[in-house]
């Protein structure tokens, strides 16, 4: 019988986008990684296409290690449902989609629905609330984000129409290390210069409001989503940039605690020395390496680690190491109970309940 009580790597799935680059580094080797195709546009389907992604949790992952080796994430939750993704967990999906994103260029102009939304023009669809981290930003980096004041949605629909929203959009520079959060309606665009990590619900409904008048390499417009998407947002948000950084010190380095919502939690770990951790009774987790290399060791398994890998904890996981060459940072991210797992240890910390309020959305 298989037992999941360990560890367990993830192949990423890298796809090709318009937008994206041949220099992965520092996560990846791009001569030593096989692209999936843009079935979107053909002329993406070339091995030397530019990778604007790689997803951690795509279904399409492939398990590396025992006991799974060579298993989708997708086959092997529908074959051990709770064993893999934890009792509390109801769908019938990995809960989190996690990637990597690489741009050399503007993304479109995006927005994503709420569940409920989602519920009545999506059928079968979950919405998508998602945040992101920033791992590294050039000196020309830049991200759109939201809707200057006063903007109203029928000032933005002729701007999107003539692919020329920047004007009514706020734009900033991101720094290395922030975190964003984007909850359902917050307008949104990538630029170039980026390597940013991404972790969200596991859906990927995303409505384009506005290409910049881009034509795809297939010589096409890529289509817009007006109704749909303008349906969506919401010019009331605020903007979540930039969001304070709580960090502690810890006997193998550091813990921040970088956001948390009720789809998703992320800390970053800086690991220093060898470090143990359990895994959760009630949920499955993700580690992921951001940066340095080691391995990952538990139930006499050490696995090799690099920066831009993944590794799947399952709920009847024990205590596994962490063991830096060096030094290492790794991303852990979840579905959390926020009381327990942000709200609890802040307030332990000394950290108010304001303070507090600043990185966990509920």
């Amino acid at each position: 019988m298989v037992r999941l009580d360990r560890p367990l790597q993830l192949e990423p799935v890298f796809k090709a986008k318009i937008w994206g680059r041949q220099d992965l580094s520092p996560l990846y080797d791009r001569a030593r990684i096989r692209v999936v195709p843009d079935a979107s546009t053909s002329a993406l389907a070339s091995p030397a296409a530019p990778v604007g992604e790689a997803w951690l949790t795509d279904d399409a992952a492939k398990f590396v290690n025992a006991p799974l080796a060579g298993m989708t994430l997708a086959a092997a939750v529908a074959q051990y449902g709770p064993e893999l993704v934890g009792k509390n967990w109801q769908g019938s999906r990995f809960p989190l989609l996690a990637k990597y994103i690489f741009t050399s260029d503007w993304l479109s102009v995006q927005v994503h629905p709420d569940d409920n939304y989602a519920r009545v023009h999506e059928p079968g669809s979950l919405g998508k609330c998602e945040m992101w981290y920033v791992v590294r930003a050039d000196a020309q980096a830049g991200i759109l984000l939201g809707s200057k004041p006063g903007v109203t949605k029928e000032s933005l629909r002729p701007a999107f129409e003539k692919g020329k929203s920047k004007g009514l959009l706020n734009i900033f520079c991101p720094q290395t290390g922030e975190a964003i959060f984007l909850p359902p309606g917050t307008i949104h665009a990538l630029g170039q210069g980026l390597i940013m990590f991404e972790v969200e619900q596991n859906s990927d409904l995303t409505y384009r409001l506005d290409d910049f008048g881009r034509i795809g390499l297939d010589g096409k417009p890529r289509p817009l989503h007006l109704d749909k998407g303008l349906d969506a947002v919401r010019v009331d948000l605020p903007l979540y940039r930039n969001l304070p950084r709580f960090e502690f010190r810890e006997p193998y380095g550091s813990r921040r605690f970088v956001l948390a919502s009720r789809f998703f939690a992320v800390e970053e770990l800086a690991v220093d020395t060898p470090a143990s951790f359990s895994g959760s009774p009630e949920r499955v987790e993700v580690m992921t390496m951001l940066a340095g290399a080691g391995t990952l060791e538990a139930a006499g398994d050490r696995l090799p680690c690099r920066a831009g890998g993944a590794w799947i904890i399952p709920p009847a996981t024990g205590v596994y190491r962490c063991v830096p060459h060096g030094k290492a940072r790794w991303l852990r991210f979840y579905v959390p109970d926020l009381e327990v797992d942000f709200r609890q240890p802040l307030v332990q910390r000394g950290l108010s309940s304001a303070d507090i309020g600043k990185i966990v959305f509920d």
